[in-house]
């Protein structure tokens, strides 16, 4: 008895080792790869990617896991070409630090904060978008505001500034909700002590803390992006006073660029036929996300531990390729950006066809074909 458990134990260990060095060999030669996302629908079609796994084996590239959630390889034409080591990032202008430190090869986080980084030096570049829309202003749900122009009379008859919280200093929803304000003439500050401002913005330092401030009357609302406004809703803790698409003046922020690609200037030299593959992959699953919005809502919601009536309540479109839409909205960001005295270096003053070729790498999106 005790011999036949000992072979057993020994037959167990053998197909253990085995399998070890079958996948060793599987990622031998092949590059390990650094690849940083953030917990939002916003990265819906990277998730979805690494969630549908062989799933996507057709599309001719998809994600193979090694370690659910944590390891993946890359497989492309049947074979792997890159091991990716997956980080998750707390926001947009960490994403870029992580960037300036050479601890990302490859990511995914709003357009601004990629811009602010490069401008800042850090040797990256946008690849290909993610999606537009998703951004929301959200107050207590036992608020009164139901509109702009509700929010605009509070706002002015106040006896102090308004305190709004937001995730990151670069993110876009706080960028645009800022820009729209200034448009309007509100006086904003970040300055907890200029009583003299209309609205005070506030920096709650990631994403996961925007519902408790809510909730506890830390702030009193805030802006990010995507599923955070429809968890609120979904919480009973505030309500969506509007998507910032419509905030005025009216069709100014339609399809405005929100998240991006992005990789390392050292990752295109050393392994571009990584990067052309993951471009590939990320345009691919956005127009499988855009064709399978509910399962697509359902995978990231149960990949980040979210309602599923939240995720689903977004209202992200994703975009294989950049078009003339998202180019002139990138305009509209460098000029606002510009505006509120953001860029110091090589994007100051500039416009979207002075800097394209110091922002984007467009040689891999455009050989991917759909």
């Amino acid at each position: 008895m005790h011999l036949f458990k000992s072979l057993k134990l020994m037959f167990i260990v053998g197909i253990f080792a085995v399998f070890v060095l079958v996948s060793g060999a599987l990622a031998a030669g092949v590059p390990n790869v650094k690849v940083g996302y953030i917990f939002t629908t916003h990265h819906t079609s990277f998730i979805v990617a690494a969630k549908k796994a062989e799933g996507f084996k057709d599309m001719g590239v998809y994600l193979r896991p090694v370690v659910e959630k944590e390891r993946y390889e890359l497989v492309a034409n049947g074979k792997p070409i890159a091991v990716f080591q997956l980080i998750v990032a707390k926001s947009g202008s960490e994403t870029a630090a992580l960037f300036a430190r050479k601890q990302l090869d490859i990511a995914m986080a709003s357009v601004t904060a990629i811009m602010s980084g490069i401008d800042k030096g850090t040797p990256m570049k946008i690849l290909s978008p993610l999606q537009t829309e998703g951004m929301g202003l959200v107050v207590p749900k036992d608020s009164p505001l139901t509109d702009w122009k509700s929010f605009m009379e509070y706002v002015n008859k106040a006896a102090k500034p308004v305190k709004i919280g937001y995730h990151s200093p670069t993110s876009a929803p706080k960028i645009v909700l800022e820009a729209a304000l200034k448009k309007a003439g509100v006086k904003v500050t970040e300055d907890p002590n200029d009583q003299s401002a209309k609205i005070l913005l506030a920096d709650l330092k990631g994403t996961t803390n925007m519902i408790p401030a809510l909730a506890s009357k830390q702030v009193d609302a805030i802006v990010g992006p995507s599923p955070f406004p429809e968890v609120a809703v979904s919480r009973g803790v505030g309500k969506i006073l509007m998507d910032l698409r419509d905030l005025p003046p009216k069709g100014y922020w339609y399809d405005f660029p929100c998240c991006v690609t992005a990789a390392s200037d050292e990752t295109i030299a050393k392994h571009p036929e990584v990067v052309q593959k993951f471009v590939e992959l990320i345009a691919k699953a956005n127009v499988w996300c855009n064709k399978n919005r509910i399962e697509a809502a359902t995978i990231t919601a149960e990949w980040i531990g979210l309602p599923v009536d939240a995720a689903r309540a977004s209202t992200l479109v994703f975009l294989p390729k950049f078009n003339k839409s998202w180019m002139r909205g990138a305009d509209k960001v460098l000029s606002v950006l510009n505006g509120m005295g953001n860029f110091k270096g090589s994007l100051k003053g500039k416009k979207i066809d002075d800097v394209k070729p110091v922002l984007f790498d467009m040689r891999f999106i455009d050989k991917v074909k759909m």
